[in-house]
């Protein structure tokens, strides 16, 4: 039996907080909010953000932090992406050497451009930090639906310990070494995931759809390989599968947001309706920012942004896809 510490009380933190305590690990659910760890202490369920999914009479609830961290050994941070940072300073005096922390929330940090793993080790440069990431809505995870996910950790043994402990008959974990390409996958697949969701809204079809899949996990790639990831893992889980679970899914609050948009709802509203964090939202930016520092030719996310923040109308933007200057697919293939 492993102590684990889930730090934040969203859909995801919850889910994979029922997953482990079923794998037989004594857990602890952390929030900073007062009124959701008493709804979770008197319920033993979020009603407000996973109906149905009962949590167990002895799981622990509290807002301490030093109470979710002390004597664990593995703590799982949940918070939504804008929150990482503040959250992971908080832990920074609490955190042992040596302790793990892993990240599953999916977003990149606009004002640094730091991957989120990366800005857990600058502020708690104590921990070992390893990501997972994959196709693996909360709705579906927390009612034991098989799912697939990969762990990244740049030490093997650190990514071993954690596959054994998230693995079970419903939840096969993979492992990997490529920690940047995993989470530059999970983020930059929530942009995508907009610009899905708007084409849902505009009442285009499944060619659209596949047609952003498609040129979406090129643009990821070309900038994941430029920073440093393998082509291998933006054609794996963390890549073409989340962002085909994400552009596709009922339960994306991505696509929904985007749906909304194409619909004639600002982004502003759209987010309002959606009730949760919308992760691109928060990506688009630093996505467009990198491809500008790297170099990279993005032109899905380049128009996601103008519909997101420049009020372009989103019929628009598509035309301006379509009507780009004419191009190879693959620029390496060559002709006889």
């Amino acid at each position: 039996m492993v102590k684990i510490s889930v730090i934040g009380a969203g859909s995801w933190g919850i889910a994979l907080a029922k997953l482990l305590y079923d794998n037989g690990h004594q857990i602890t659910v952390w929030s900073i909010l007062s009124e959701e760890i008493n709804m979770l202490k008197e319920k033993h369920e979020h009603i407000d953000k996973l109906p149905g999914v009962r949590l167990p009479e002895d799981m622990e609830f509290t807002t301490d932090l030093k109470v979710a961290c002390e004597g664990k050994d593995v703590l799982v941070m949940a918070v939504p992406s804008p929150f990482v940072r503040n959250t992971a300073h908080s832990l920074k005096e609490v955190v042992k050497e040596g302790q793990i922390i892993v990240n599953v929330a999916k977003g990149i940090e606009e004002s640094t451009l730091m991957t989120l793993s990366e800005v857990i080790e600058e502020e708690v440069p104590q921990a070992q930090v390893a990501v997972l990431s994959g196709p693996s809505h909360a709705e579906e995870v927390g009612r034991g639906i098989p799912t697939t996910i990969v762990v990244g950790s740049r030490k093997k043994e650190t990514a071993e310990y954690l596959q054994n402990i998230f693995m079970n008959q419903v939840f096969r974990v993979y492992i990997s070494p490529d920690v940047c390409g995993i989470e530059l996958g999970a983020a930059l697949k929530n942009v995508v995931a907009l610009a899905a969701g708007i084409a849902d809204g505009l009442g285009y079809g499944d060619n659209t759809k596949a047609a952003l899949i498609t040129r979406g996990i090129a643009e990821i790639g070309r900038l994941g390989i430029a920073m440093g990831g393998k082509m291998e893992t933006f054609s794996g889980l963390s890549g073409i599968g989340d962002l085909i679970v994400t552009c596709a899914s009922k339960h994306s609050r991505n696509r929904k947001a985007g749906m909304l948009i194409g619909q004639g709802k600002t982004m502003e509203e759209a987010m309002k309706e959606v009730k949760m964090v919308v992760e691109g939202v928060y990506s688009a930016k630093a996505a467009i920012k990198l491809a500008e520092k790297y170099q990279v030719s993005m032109p899905i996310i380049e128009q996601v942004n103008w519909v997101l923040f420049e009020n372009k109308p989103a019929a628009e933007a598509v035309k301006d896809l379509m009507l780009r200057d004419k191009k190879l697919e693959h620029s390496d293939l060559p002709w006889k």
